[in-house]
């Protein structure tokens, strides 16, 4: 634990990529495998589930600092991480233990065989034979909260360069069904077969956003264009008669896509398909909020299933009949994932994402002004001579999205934020007018300045009308335009609406609340868009 600490405080205390890569070098390089293990998983993404819940750890950290509750809950909005603040708070320990990360790990399992009451002796004691950073290292493992300042991409990086392997291998082997638990440092990262996991998926390959006109990309026919779909990205793979769904998080949605299982029927084994799952209509996409009614779904009811059936929109083809085709050009796993589907039956879960013919920029600009009536969110731009990468690669793939939807509304609550954010009001709710009422509508926190921020909260602690715990009501005055990517009916909102992706786009100190939107507008974006 000791090793795992001192390596989350030197990743904390640079901002250099190189150092960080080096630092993970050495440990992977130098820890036990079992720890090496559990680093790799834990920086993944696979975190051990959580033992206490925040409540508790809470109360228990107060007791043990003999401090009130309110104390300890006014500096954890201080300091804006619950880990370090119980670290912070607590006095100090009065021995030195010296666990391994996998052994800590172990305690922390163990927690949930016991009741509530025989946990807190547990976690009393572990606090105690730690110091202030290994503390907080184990706060955030108890809390289910961990991350640290590196992506997975600069720790494949510095997992590739300590065992010799190539970064893109690694990245493969990294993806996947496995947990520290159902495998082992040499299965994942040393054997030679580590490729022969059934369900294992490609590492995707990532957009960014267009910057500049697309001119500025060269000629139109470097490029294919085709729809950007607002569904769920994934990954459907048939292999040796079984398929499995993947989405672009790694999480593993076979059974919440039962449709898909047809594909080992009509696709060959050794298939892997990049694509956008969507709900269908039989012609074309459903909204979005038809399909997150069964995002968060287990097992899907018959009539969800004949509601909201879901096909795949395939736009790339990673393997064929058991070949990486990443290093194919675009155009060649495109021709050769058209020839794949060309013949497939009417009622198959896989259909090929149409691509967007124009011989120029100009009238591809006004094929994408149509987005969203296919319901999708503008354009994805891909050099046709590029390779399917990992991860996020400039110059090669561009999303070249629609404008946000807008609307003009007025502030009516506030809210403080946290950490570096805690004297601020950054978190706020919104209304639109309804004759002389004003209708609550969305939540947004992001899109000003900190200066205008600062701006904004000396105004709302002048002007508060009412106090709701942490929530201030306060008077109607300042409009602001938020923009958003989508709107959706909503029966849960007096609304009666819901916003994908809201944001403040501008503080309107121009306008007043008479040049506020009414509700019947937003209703008039509902029935364009939603």
């Amino acid at each position: 634990m000791k090793r795992f600490a001192a390596l989350f405080t030197q990743i904390d205390q640079t901002t250099k990529t190189s150092r960080k890569t080096n630092i993970l070098r050495d440990y992977f390089e130098t820890a036990p495998d079992p720890d090496k293990l559990w680093a790799a998983a834990l920086f993944s993404g696979r975190r051990p589930k959580r033992a206490v819940t925040t409540t508790r750890l809470r109360e228990w950290a107060a007791e043990r600092a003999n401090i009130p509750l309110w104390l300890f809950e006014d500096s954890y909005a201080i300091v804006g991480d619950l880990a370090e603040t119980i670290a912070l708070a607590l006095p100090p320990s009065s021995r030195a233990d010296d666990h391994s990360l996998t052994g800590m790990i172990t305690r922390l399992r163990d927690l949930a065989t016991l009741d509530e009451a025989a946990r807190k002796p547990v976690i009393l004691d572990l606090w105690d034979g730690l110091d202030q950073t290994e503390r907080m290292v184990f706060n955030k493992l108890l809390t289910g909260g961990f991350r640290i300042g590196i992506s997975q991409k600069l720790m494949t990086r510095a997992l590739a360069q300590a065992v010799g392997r190539d970064e893109a291998e690694i990245a493969h082997r990294l993806m996947g069904d496995w947990t520290a638990d159902s495998t082992t440092w040499h299965r994942l990262i040393l054997a030679e077969d580590a490729s022969a996991d059934l369900s294992r998926p490609y590492p995707f390959a990532l957009a960014h956003q267009l910057e500049d006109a697309p001119e500025s990309l060269g000629p139109r026919a470097d490029w294919q264009a085709e729809w950007k779909w607002d569904g769920i990205r994934g990954q459907l793979i048939v292999r040796q008669g079984q398929h499995f769904t993947w989405s672009r998080g790694e999480e593993l949605m076979t059974d919440r896509f039962p449709e898909l299982a047809r594909a080992v029927d009509v696709l060959p084994s050794g298939t892997v398909l990049d694509g956008e799952l969507v709900a269908w209509d039989g012609t074309s996409p459903l909204p979005f909020n038809n399909l997150q009614k069964r995002i968060g779904r287990k097992t899907v009811p018959k009539k969800l299933l004949r509601e909201a059936p879901v096909i795949l929109l395939a736009y790339d083809l990673l393997e064929h009949r058991g070949r990486d085709m990443r290093a194919c050009p675009l155009s060649t796993r495109r021709a050769t994932l058209d020839i794949l589907l060309a013949d497939l039956p009417d009622d198959a879960p896989v259909r090929p994402s149409p691509l967007v013919k124009a011989d120029s920029w100009e009238g591809l600009a006004k094929i994408r002004a149509t987005a969203r009536e296919t319901r999708a969110e503008g354009l994805m731009l891909k050099r046709r001579e590029s390779p399917y990468f990992v991860g996020r690669r400039k110059g090669d793939w561009w999303k070249w999205k629609l404008d946000p939807l807008t609307i003009d509304a007025v502030m009516i609550y506030a809210q403080a934020g946290h950490g570096r954010r805690a004297n601020l009001f950054t978190d706020f709710t919104f209304a639109v007018r309804n004759g002389e009422a004003l209708v609550p509508f969305t939540k947004a926190y992001s899109g000003l300045t900190d200066a205008e921020f600062r701006q904004i909260s000396q105004w709302v602690r002048k002007n508060t009308i009412q106090r709701f715990g942490p929530v201030r009501q306060v008077t109607p005055h300042h409009v602001f335009e938020i923009a958003f990517e989508g709107i959706q009916r909503s029966p849960r909102h007096k609304s009666g609406v819901a916003l994908r992706f809201p944001r403040m786009a501008r503080w309107r100190q121009d306008l007043s609340i008479k040049d506020a939107d009414t509700l019947d507008h937003l209703h008039a974006l509902l029935d364009l868009y939603g």
